[in-house]
């Protein structure tokens, strides 16, 4: 793993949930086609970075599923990111509506799915699923969502050298959620050896409510120790539905043991206008206080498909 939590604070796009639709569907085989596309000009928060094009996303994705019967199905799922240059998820699975889901190949582990908040481009969410180091090659991971109740764990190893966990160890995560009310409770946590031979321990909570008519709010603290560092990152978010205009907001505050190193404050807001179904226009501003830093600014569209 890279990146130390303190960079939890530098807030960076949370991904749409893509809406596949049917190819195929003929004696309990069915092929669905996804993907998703972002192009955004960024100007980041790094000091003299000017305002440039990116293509974030440029995926295409496809899940072939045969049932075994009326409990079971396999299926076999692969991606093609950035117009085909890279590899995306490629993965073998079982899928159960009684025990969930097991998959095994390349694809992400639990952390993955972690973060808050509704932000673009300088967010925790960001962080978390816009990030490589929870993801890789050598995956096992199971997920159940049972309305109430969800959880996924995920076992990770790098025989290959893709990714910082280490050659001879095993990385380990889960995250575990409870929705009750109008409350959504989850706790999460991952350890593994990186190759530099240093055990990183992740612990992480989150809490959301959706209590109020059109607004969403959510708070999070998470801590990592690599046995060098220690950093706490604690962060809030609110969501609000103005209209057809999504309008949001959050907020970091990062802090470690070493003596030198000063607290780290983060911010964000955005506003997003769909221009069609899972079509969103997009303009944010985040920015923190750390040294050589200036306010970023990001405008783009992302849609999903």
């Amino acid at each position: 793993m890279k990146k130390t939590l303190v960079a939890l604070s530098v807030l960076a796009a949370s991904t749409g949930s893509a809406q596949a639709f049917e190819l195929y569907n003929q004696d309990g085989v069915t092929v669905d086609m996804g993907g998703d596309i972002e192009v955004v000009y960024l100007q980041k928060t790094e000091k003299d970075h000017d305002l440039q094009q990116e293509i974030q996303d440029a995926d295409v994705k496809f899940d072939v599923r045969y049932a075994i019967n009326s409990e079971l199905q396999f299926g076999g799922f692969f991606e093609l990111q950035d117009t085909g240059s890279n590899m995306g998820d490629a993965y073998v699975a079982l899928y159960s509506d009684s025990v969930g889901s097991f998959k095994v190949g390349r694809t992400c582990t639990a952390l993955d799915d972690a973060g808050i908040g509704s932000d673009y481009q300088f967010g925790i969410t960001t962080f978390f699923n816009g990030s490589e180091m929870f993801c890789g090659d050598e995956v096992v991971r199971w997920d159940l969502d049972k309305e109430s109740f969800y959880a996924t764990v995920a076992l990770a190893q790098d025989k290959n050298g893709s990714t910082d966990v280490g050659v001879d160890s095993t990385y380990f995560d889960a995250r575990v959620g409870y929705r009750v009310a109008d409350f959504d409770f989850t706790v999460l946590g991952g350890s593994g050896e990186t190759d530099a031979k240093n055990t990183e321990t992740l612990l992480g909570a989150e809490a959301r409510f959706n209590g109020i008519e059109n607004l969403g709010l959510a708070a999070a603290f998470y801590t990592l120790d690599n046995e060098t560092v220690k950093a706490n990152t604690f962060g809030l978010s609110a969501t609000y539905q103005l209209d057809v205009v999504v309008l949001a907001a959050g907020y970091s505050l990062s802090s470690d043991d070493v003596d030198a190193n000063d607290d780290l404050n983060a911010w964000y807001v955005n506003a997003g206008y769909p221009l069609a179904p899972n079509t969103t226009a997009y303009v944010e501003v985040g920015g923190n206080d750390a040294k050589d830093s200036q306010t970023g600014f990001a405008i783009g569209v992302k849609a999903a498909f």
